[in-house]
């Protein structure tokens, strides 16, 4: 993910205005990924990585009913993992991840997803951002997961711009106001996905575009 042109930082009254418009209009924002407890959850977001959420959760519905534990994953084994979720991309690779994370989880947490980020950055394919989706959804705790929407709105409005994800999480972890950090995470993900988009944003009907620094702003489609 590399930065856009550099653009300045949004003063903190601008910053404190655009969440309180995303709580204005979503108050409890939702992912959109299907799971059913902490473990499916942490397995959906390990294989959503190069994948859409839609095709994600397409190819979880079978696999869930059939290993909604770390030990119902074991038994089912590797092989029949990776048949149900082929039509994710890097499919082969996730699998292994999964089946080997179910049986860490088995080891070492007594089959329990543990809510400590070191713990959890020690399973296969499980990175800090996977780590921040957990801990955020399930546990509650008030972390960024900077994907590429959250870099790029991030970069583009002037919010927090930063070189590499990790600079842009935390810019955004001491810009964000803390009634709004619990779902600063999904408001920005979920605006990057459908109005800040990556190759046209549509500025024209964005709820923040009065506070955001990116320049020139994309007008109303003719005809529209």
């Amino acid at each position: 993910m590399a930065a856009a042109k550099k653009v300045k930082s949004l003063p903190k009254a601008d910053v404190e205005a655009i969440f309180a418009r995303f709580h204005e209009i979503e108050p409890e924002p939702k992912g959109e990924l299907d799971y059913l407890n902490a473990f499916t959850l942490l397995v959906a977001v390990v294989l959503s990585a190069q994948a859409t959420d839609a095709g994600v959760n397409k190819a979880t519905r079978r696999l869930f009913e059939l290993a909604p534990s770390p030990a119902a994953m074991v038994a089912l084994g590797p092989d029949a993992i990776t048949d149900l979720i082929k039509t994710i991309g890097l499919y082969r690779g996730k699998a292994k991840n999964v089946f080997a994370l179910s049986q860490i989880l088995l080891d070492r947490h007594g089959g329990e997803v543990p809510q400590d980020r070191e713990a959890l950055e020690a399973l296969p394919g499980v990175g800090r951002k996977t780590a921040n989706v957990v801990l955020n959804i399930w546990f509650k705790q008030p972390t960024i997961a900077v994907d590429t929407h959250l870099f790029r709105v991030g970069n583009r409005t002037g919010l927090a711009p930063g070189a590499n994800p990790l600079a842009v999480e935390q810019i955004l972890l001491k810009v964000i106001p803390a009634q709004y950090m619990l779902h600063a995470h999904h408001w920005l993900i979920l605006h990057g996905r459908y109005i800040c988009k990556a190759r046209k944003p549509e500025c024209w009907r964005c709820p923040i575009a009065q506070w955001c620094r990116f320049e020139p702003k994309t007008p109303l489609p003719r005809g529209t």
